[in-house]
């Protein structure tokens, strides 16, 4: 073996130190690094081979190969000129290279011969005889099934001529015509009865390599007929099972020919056997692609798919699903389902959800209707306060449902399993409302109750607190919630000791509390700790887009209360909903739509325009250029504020009343537009 020394101890020359340990191709003798701490020196000293710092001194004529890993031309040039004539100089690169080809190669042949080892394997253990001749018809391959067949060992008959071995062998004769023979009976020489399939082997250059032989003792024959018979019953009783199924089935063969289908899918697609039976698989298909083509294609199987079948068009789900025997693809198999039985049911879902809810007087985000793009933003600023603790401010005209998002916040929080308490503060009186939410001590006052009263905060506690109409509170009450909202502790009416709570509070409002500021009526403080997250709610006029979705869900709710089936609203009291400029939003809304049912004729399904009471219908507003004269005598405050409006108002009539677009052609925040829309009274 060739000796080798390495000079260059980093990481390149590390790599071929383990190449060349791994190959044992080449004698690695020393390895030299000026860094006696580099990789490969470390490496070297593990196996036992010698290192060193100065590669000069172990060159001699005694080493056949020089590696230079060091990347230095010039180390590379000295030892060239060093060298003895007979020893080779490799760079690093180069040695890396050929150690990798010899690797390689290693790995090839060791692949082979596993590959050929399973091949064997795999011939070997089948129970039919092969037996493989070459283009002389000379034995190359016999398994073991053949060798007991025939009756001879396998080494006995390698390498002789196949008419030797077996007499009445006809793989000569293949050879010479090229042609199969398929399920011949035969008789070998020890008198056994096999049944044998014979087939040339032709290169792509139609020459005749060889052929091969597969048989089997008649005997197994025999057993597997029986077994035929057996599987035509199992069969017969799989198609009566089909037959009898009440779900919709269809099967095709492996090249998308229907072969199968049931009454039940006639039921369903309205095609008989003689227009589906032996016609490609996308015969039934209305819409949509054929799924039992794509499942032939990809051998996998697709569930849930919808689409249209027969001549109806009927809407259905298909579950589609390969048929393979043995490994080979036989072809497919589909259950249909009628669509219109899971609309149902889905709608029978629906309804029994609406009515737990109202039960339990609980809403979620999939109550609140509404597609246009600021309700939306509403619905996502509303979704991101409920994953946080923060204080929720809910800004909005009355019967915009301020109410229900406060449901939806505290069901979508961590606290919805805990209470969810509800206060209208502007039903309750100062003095009432005060020990309704703070509670009080035993005689707190004439006819407080005896051991006192837990107040609405400590109800809530680990739980979520809305309190409605927050801009009606009194000074007073406003300076103890700012202390609630401060330190999280409330001190109960008469008492003097603190009560430590966790209470998360969502407040509402219809009124501007920033107007509320500058009159006095309401503590900025308080307004500040308030409106850590404010959502503004839209007003139904500013989202008239979304009046045929709420009034389908508004029906659902009035059919349920008032057991009517009203399904729809026609086209022409549709048109005049949304003409309507609804001051007082989704509530009044439910409130016509409730009255028309209610005097409509139980025959009448659909509300039309002479269900609806009369609506004062505000045509669109139109501004005109303020002329200058006008403004003559008005500060220069009153005249900015004046052009303004006037922009806000041009520009909202140019983007067809949407808000969202409005704010962006103007450079301002949707939030920010709202709020001069409200103080200019657009």
């Amino acid at each position: 073996m060739q000796t080798v020394m390495i000079v260059g101890a980093g990481l390149g020359g590390l790599s071929i130190l383990k190449i060349l340990k791994e190959t044992a191709v080449l004698d690695v003798k020393v390895v030299i690094d000026i860094d006696e701490n580099a990789p490969g020196i470390l490496f070297a000293k593990e196996l036992g081979i010698e290192v060193g710092t100065d590669w000069k001194k172990y060159l001699s004529d005694q080493l056949d190969v020089v590696i230079e890993v060091t990347g230095r031309q010039e180390v590379f040039n000295e030892i060239r000129e060093l060298r003895d004539r007979k020893t080779v100089l490799i760079p690093g690169s180069m040695a890396y290279l050929i150690s990798k080809l010899i690797e390689e190669k290693e790995e090839l042949i060791s692949r082979l011969e596993y590959e050929t080892y399973k091949h064997d394997l795999i011939f070997n253990a089948t129970g039919d005889g092969m037996l493989v001749v070459d283009k002389d018809a000379t034995i190359t391959f016999i398994n073991h099934s053949a060798a007991t067949m025939i009756g001879m060992k396998k080494e006995e008959m390698i390498g002789k001529p196949v008419l030797e071995v077996v007499p009445t062998s006809r793989l000569p004769l293949v050879l010479q015509t090229r042609k199969s023979e398929t399920n011949r009976k035969q008789t070998l020489a020890n008198g056994m009865k096999i049944i044998t399939t014979r087939i040339p082997m032709i290169a792509e250059n139609n020459e005749i390599i060889g052929a091969f032989a597969v048989f089997k003792d008649i005997t197994e024959v025999v057993n597997l007929a029986e077994e035929l018979t057996n599987l035509k019953e199992v069969q017969t009783m799989l198609e009566s099972v089909i037959q009898s199924s009440e779900e919709a089935i269809s099967v095709v063969d492996e090249n998308g020919l229907g072969i199968i289908i049931n009454p039940a899918y006639t039921r369903l697609t309205g095609l008989s056997e003689a227009e589906v039976i032996g016609q490609p698989a996308t015969t039934d298909i209305s819409e949509g692609e054929s799924m039992h083509m794509q499942v032939l294609k990809t051998r996998r199987a697709v569930r849930g798919v919808a689409m249209r079948l027969g001549p109806n068009k009927k809407e259905v789900i298909v579950n589609v699903a390969p048929v393979i025997v043995d490994g080979k693809l036989k072809g497919s198999v589909g259950v249909i389902h009628d669509m219109s039985e899971i609309k149902s049911l889905n709608r029978e879902l629906s309804r029994a959800r609406q009515i737990i809810r109202t039960l339990e007087a609980k809403y979620s985000f999939e109550d609140i209707i509404g597609d246009s793009e600021e309700m939306r933003l509403a619905i996502e600023q509303a979704k991101l306060g409920a994953r946080t603790p923060a204080t929720v401010l809910l800004r909005g005209e009355s019967g915009t449902g301020k109410e229900l998002f406060a449901h939806a916040i505290h069901n979508a929080s961590d606290r919805k399993y805990n209470k969810f308490v509800r206060v209208n503060c502007a039903s309750l009186s100062e003095s009432l409302l005060e020990s309704e939410l703070f509670g009080y001590e035993e005689g707190a006052f004439s006819g407080a109750k005896r051991g006192g009263k837990r107040g609405l905060f400590e109800e809530a506690n680990n739980g979520s607190i809305f309190l409605d109409e927050i801009g009606e509170l009194t000074a007073n009450t406003q300076a103890k919630l700012l202390r609630v909202l401060q330190e999280s502790e409330i001190t109960r009416v008469g008492g003097t000791k603190p009560i430590s709570i966790n209470v998360r509070v969502i407040a509402a409002t219809n009124v501007n509390i920033e107007k509320g500021i500058i009159n006095g009526t309401f503590r900025e403080d308080l307004y500040y700790r308030l409106n850590r997250m404010p959502i503004h709610i839209p007003p139904l006029r500013d989202r008239k887009g979304d009046i045929p979705l709420l009034c389908e869900r508004l029906i659902q709710k009035i059919n349920q209360d008032y057991g009517r089936n009203v399904e729809g609203v026609t086209a022409d009291a549709m048109k005049h909903l949304l003409r309507y400029h609804w001051p007082g939003n989704v509530r009044e809304l439910e409130n016509i739509l409730g009255r028309a049912i209610i005097f409509m004729n139980y025959h009448e399904t659909e509300i039309d325009l002479l269900h609806l009471p009369n609506l004062n219908i505000i045509q669109e507003q139109t501004f005109e250029p303020f002329s200058h004269s006008e403004a003559e005598g008005e500060t220069l405050n009153v005249k900015l504020e004046r052009y303004e409006k006037e922009i806000i108002a041009q520009t909202l009539v140019k983007m067809n009343g949407n808000k969202t677009e409005t704010a962006k052609a103007l450079g301002l925040s949707v939030r920010n537009l709202y709020y001069k829309l409200d103080k200019y009274k657009l």
